[in-house]
């Protein structure tokens, strides 16, 4: 009995391993791309989040250009994508130099059909 326990234990330290690994992902934020569109859609941050990279997942088909980040400092970066993207499917992590403070984020892509849902994710902290 006492080894079923143990083993159950060790089950659920596994589970919950791998749970806390998933939630050092955090969503920086979403917006909407429209089917024809030269503008990028914003993401506004009412707080200033810490990441050290960043990677964005497609809620519908579309096709991703770009995304520029702003910082509390001012400084901006544009990462290029330039890919399409499926359903559920998300880029590979895009690294700073460093732990940045995220302010803005500006999405730019066309949605494949009218209109298509985009979520900004970020690291908690540092992985390997």
């Amino acid at each position: 009995m006492i080894r079923t326990f143990l083993g159950g234990f060790a089950a659920f330290g596994l589970l919950c391993s791998s749970v806390a690994a998933q939630a050092d992902d955090i969503t920086l934020g979403r917006t909407i791309l429209l089917e024809h569109s030269n503008h990028g859609a914003e993401i506004p941050l009412i707080i200033c989040r810490k990441t050290d990279a960043v990677k964005i997942r497609a809620e519908r088909d579309l096709h991703l250009r770009k995304a520029v980040f702003t910082f509390r400092n001012g400084e901006t970066r544009t990462i290029q994508f330039q890919r399409k993207l499926k359903k559920g499917e998300t880029t590979d992590w895009r690294k700073f130099s460093y732990r940045r403070c995220v302010k803005h984020i500006e999405v730019f892509g066309e949605a494949k059909d009218g209109t298509a849902g985009v979520k900004v994710l970020g690291r908690e902290r540092d992985k390997d």
